[in-house]
């Protein structure tokens, strides 16, 4: 029996924020990053709160691929506090260490039997990329590993989508995470989970992608754009998080805790050897796989006469966006060292295979085929 699910309520536009008005809840933990603090943005949550009473407490100790150890602070806090609403405000990092401090906070709670219940989860994202705000899914980092938590109690009861957080987003980071937009999108639409439900919003946030990434990249003060933008990672996160993803997150994963680099850059570099792979057009048969991603290049306006036609354009379109964002096309170019890369390429390998989205991918592949993929996307 096949199941699709959307949870949170979605509020937006410009001003949704507003939504936090309407609050009943009177004592919040904003968890959020430090530039958010720094930057002001956390004004616009604690303005209201202010000026509606709400008693407020700020843990601003986020950082980018959060690791085991700031969650375990986020813990303390919660369980110190015990807040009735939790609002997460920032980009993936943000949301993601949000979803797992929560969960650990109930857990352990709970084994202690203190009656505490579950506080209303808010997410207000501020970049367009990762869709987290309507996702089961948690990336926090143990040590050089990306670990992914997926548990339907990890994603908000609201999502605010609230395009004035957006409009300021650096280009660099606008590409990063509009690309990580159209993998989702991708692996959506091919996972061997896709269901009509998630194909509709995994064909809208690309088409969105496609058409509005380049601009908001060129000019960032184009606030339809960053609008459009905002709902397609919502979308695309509706989508995956029903469908699941495949191996380019597998091995987005690994590559960015091994590297540290940007979790969209890395999905950007990987994603042309990932279609040209799942495709397998060199076997001589048609799969299925091959023929979704024709279908993706026709309703993207690519030529698609053949099969082959609209896989090869689809991998032309992908590196034209990666152009048109100055998105480094090979590992190499990412400035990643030779030499370390093959000293960590067999365990990038081994971990990449055990990923939770592996088994969702269209085509399951071995430990060699995804060192060999992992060279390919190296460069020469």
């Amino acid at each position: 029996m096949n199941t699709f699910k959307i949870k949170p309520v979605v509020y937006f536009d410009t001003d949704s924020i507003k939504y936090l008005n309407n609050l009943k809840e009177k004592k919040s933990l904003i968890i959020t990053d430090p530039f958010m603090v720094k930057a002001g943005f956390i004004n616009k949550v604690t303005d209201i709160f202010k000026n509606n009473n709400v008693e407020y407490k700020v843990f601003s100790g986020i950082r980018p691929d959060p690791p085991v150890e700031v969650v375990a602070e986020g813990v303390k806090e919660m369980i110190s506090f015990k807040p009735d609403v939790i609002v997460a405000l920032g980009g993936g990092s943000s949301i993601d260490a949000t979803k797992s401090i929560l969960a650990f906070t109930m857990k352990i709670l709970k084994n202690n039997e203190s009656g505490y219940k579950r506080p209303l989860f808010i997410a207000i994202p501020t970049t367009s990329g990762t869709g987290s705000e309507v996702t089961s899914f948690s990336i926090i980092t143990t040590g050089n590993k990306k670990v992914s938590l997926i548990d339907e109690n990890l994603i908000p009861d609201v999502a605010i989508l609230d395009a004035s957080f957006v409009k300021t987003v650096p280009g660099r980071i606008t590409a990063d995470t509009g690309i990580d937009v159209l993998t989702h999108g991708i692996e959506a639409y091919v996972s061997n989970k896709a269901s009509d439900f998630s194909d509709a919003l995994a064909e809208k946030s690309m088409k969105i992608v496609i058409k509005y990434l380049p601009e908001v990249y060129k000019n960032g003060d184009n606030v339809e754009a960053r609008e459009k933008l905002h709902n397609a990672s919502c979308m695309a996160g509706m989508a995956f998080t029903n469908a699941s993803l495949g191996i380019n997150h597998s091995m987005a994963h690994i590559l960015g805790g091994t590297f540290h680099i940007p979790h969209g850059r890395a999905n950007a570099i990987l994603l042309p050897y990932v279609i040209r792979y799942n495709a397998n057009l060199e076997s001589g048969e048609c799969t299925k796989t091959a023929l979704r991603y024709r279908d993706i290049s026709k309703f993207l306006g690519l030529p698609s006469s053949t099969v082959k036609e609209g896989v090869i354009s689809l991998i032309c379109a992908v590196n034209v966006i990666l152009g048109l964002t100055n998105t480094p096309k090979n590992l190499k170019e990412a400035g990643i060292d030779r030499q370390e890369f093959v000293s960590k390429l067999e365990l990038m390998a081994e971990v990449a295979l055990e990923d939770r989205c592996t088994p969702t991918s269209p085509r399951i592949p071995s430990k060699e085929e995804l060192i060999t993929l992992f060279k390919e996307a190296y460069g020469d």
